[in-house]
């Protein structure tokens, strides 16, 4: 079995978000939290895999970092504002 992207969760201080997905979405997030929860012996709050999943993508996003490293995007750290 390939090794998941995302490790451990990190423990910060949360910003709430709320949002909408699509059903086919959130069927994909619960089985990799399933997915997770085999991997680690540990049961995986689907909802706390969309921060470390969105996380991965923008520091894989090489557009992202492009227009980041011109200073394009909001101050570093995003977040509130």
């Amino acid at each position: 079995m390939p090794k998941l992207k995302i490790g451990a969760l990190p423990d910060e201080r949360p910003v709430k978000v709320t949002t909408e997905l699509p059903a086919s979405v959130h069927r994909d997030l619960v089985a990799y939290a399933e997915e997770m929860a085999r991997e680690s012996g540990q049961r995986i709050d689907p909802a706390k895999l969309i921060a470390p999943m969105l996380a991965r993508f923008m520091a894989t996003d090489r557009g992202f970092a492009k227009a980041r490293r011109a200073g394009h995007s909001p101050r570093a750290g995003g977040g509130e504002g």
